[in-house]
């Protein structure tokens, strides 16, 4: 008998291709930051000439590349942080602190978000002085960090507010990475321990 198909929420698909397309640009960033600034070294070194753009083209390439690995950072929870006092409170504690800090990332990126598009709106027209592109490509980022971040803040406002967090998701930074690994591998050993359990008591 074939098992029920899961069907996925429209939205989430929508969600999980968003970003999948963001991890996309990083690495496509990141190629062509690697392809001119190699490339001009080589052609400098090797026939005394040079990409005239790639400086500022691989410095542009860089600031997308890092407010969108901010992006699927914040999603995944992913960035550092002292979890010493939080991770000690009682749950209405915890929920406490982590609505007060969301309610305070959301204000920070309005700031981003409403500061960028003014520069975005300003600069639209302003060219680089190497490669001719509008200044407001490179502002621009900072309106799509400051919206994506911006749904993401409230996203998990409105888990915390109507209780669909567990928790051990209250605290949604890692000390360090090391510490999160060794968190992970005890989870697994953890949840191993039952079954072992069983199977031994079965034979």
């Amino acid at each position: 008998m074939n098992s029920p198909e899961v069907r996925v929420p429209f939205v989430t698909k929508i969600v999980e291709g968003y970003f999948r397309f963001l991890k996309f640009a990083i690495a496509l960033c990141l190629a062509a930051m690697v392809v001119l600034v190699f490339g001009n070294v080589l052609l400098r070194y090797a026939f005394n000439s040079g990409i005239s753009v790639s400086e500022e083209v691989s410095r542009w390439f860089f600031v997308w590349m890092t407010f969108l690995g901010a992006l699927v950072g914040l999603r995944e929870h992913g960035h550092l942080g002292v979890d010493a006092l939080v991770s000690r409170l009682s749950p209405a504690g915890k929920k406490f602190c982590f609505t007060l800090s969301q309610l305070l990332m959301l204000y920070c990126c309005w700031l981003l978000l409403s500061g960028s598009w003014e520069q975005t709106v300003i600069n639209i027209d302003v060219k680089a002085p190497t490669s001719g592109w509008s200044m407001g490509f490179f502002y621009g980022v900072g309106v799509v960090f400051g919206a994506t971040a911006m749904l993401l803040v409230l996203y998990d406002l409105y888990r915390v507010l109507f209780g669909k967090l567990q928790e051990d998701e209250l605290v949604m930074v890692k000390e360090s990475e090391e510490l999160a690994e060794l968190h992970d591998e005890e989870a697994i050993r953890e949840s191993r321990a039952p079954m072992h359990a069983v199977v031994g008591a079965n034979r």
